[in-house]
């Protein structure tokens, strides 16, 4: 079975640094985008089992690339988990109603974001 390949999009990289310690420990394969343009460059070039999506992101926020991912039918399918420390009231909303499937709050257990990463790249 081939390694699930999952894009984090996130602009500051000590929160990459947590992320990619924390999948290194699991079978997933991680590639890095620091902003929402250079996610949707990615994206162009790879197909993501999944994608941990900052919310505020430089040049393009992470609401406004999830929306065109769900606007590309190529890429439509693919699971948006929404990660932000600004988490206020109604945010949660406003990520699943920008196309994303799960939302998380940081500071987050490690041991919540795998369960949600399993979720949706368990078959």
């Amino acid at each position: 079975m081939s390694r699930k390949l999952i894009l984090h999009v996130e602009d500051n990289e000590y929160n990459r640094k947590i992320i990619r310690d924390l999948l290194s420990k699991t079978d997933y394969e991680i590639v890095e985008a620091h902003n929402g343009e250079a996610a949707l460059d990615v994206l162009t070039r790879l197909r993501p089992d999944l994608i941990l999506m900052d919310i505020q992101l430089p040049k393009l926020s992470g609401l406004d690339a999830t929306r065109m991912i769900r606007e590309n039918p190529v890429l439509a399918q693919i699971p948006v988990i929404a990660i932000t420390s600004f988490a206020l009231s109604g945010d949660d909303r406003l990520a699943l109603e920008a196309g994303c499937n799960a939302y998380i709050a940081k500071p987050f257990r490690p041991r919540d974001l795998l369960e949600m990463i399993r979720h949706f790249l368990t078959p």
